[in-house]
């Protein structure tokens, strides 16, 4: 039940197209925004959403771009995003919803980074996260080559694009499926709400009142 409408004017939130599209508009429903456009139209990009509240659509890696550049006020994010891109914005909340894990994996039978990691060799690293992948390796003190890939991260080490990936999962049943073997946890990600620094004061009573409608429903 969506609870009464916020009212504000001039909020303006940037929302992530792709898997965590669904979930964040049930919640922006649930507070009072009107959602019923951005579900039904999946071409158009920005939306009126209620008197002076605007939802902007956009790929999830964009969104904290959109954000600390005040392009949004506010906005819905997975931390993996956040991980990797480092952007200047202050993380408000997590939203519980898009669980996963970025992880390190081999192919089963195989530890690469024993056998590639000598004088002769560095090993290939194929991941959608070159920062988070080198961040980690260098916490460990070790040398590797980071192929950047877009898509299909566990074909690399099939073709021998690679000899290990790191990517996200959930259940971790792609890696069963593609014979990869999880060796390390990196981190634990979920959907967070992150807020320009400039609007989270300027507008700090209508950013710290979705803040806290929002926090009341993750806690249901």
């Amino acid at each position: 039940m969506a609870q009464s409408p916020l009212h504000f004017q001039n909020l303006r939130l940037a929302v992530p197209r792709g898997n965590l599209l669904a979930p964040t508009l049930d919640l922006l429903e649930r507070v009072g925004f009107d959602v019923g456009e951005v579900r039904a139209n999946d071409r158009k990009l920005i939306f009126e959403v209620g008197e002076g509240r605007t939802i902007v659509t956009t790929r999830p890696s964009d969104v904290p771009t959109y954000v600390e550049y005040g392009a949004a006020d506010a906005g819905f994010v997975g931390k993996d995003v956040l991980l990797e891109h480092r952007r200047n914005v202050y993380e408000l909340l997590d939203l519980g919803y898009g669980a996963c894990r970025v992880v390190y994996a081999t192919p089963e039978g195989r530890a690469p980074e024993e056998e590639e990691l000598r004088p002769l060799g560095v090993m290939r690293v194929a991941s959608r996260y070159p920062n988070i992948t080198r961040n980690y390796f260098e916490r460990l003190g070790k040398q590797v080559e980071v192929i950047e890939l877009h898509g299909s991260i566990e074909l690399a080490p099939q073709v021998d694009l690679a000899e290990s990936i790191v990517d996200l999962t959930s259940s971790g049943e792609t890696l069963r499926q593609n014979s990869l073997v999880e060796r390390a946890e990196i981190a634990r990600c979920s959907a967070r709400l992150i807020a320009n620094r400039v609007s989270h004061k300027l507008k700090a009573g209508l950013i710290d009142e979705l803040v806290r409608r929002l926090e009341e429903l993750t806690v249901e």
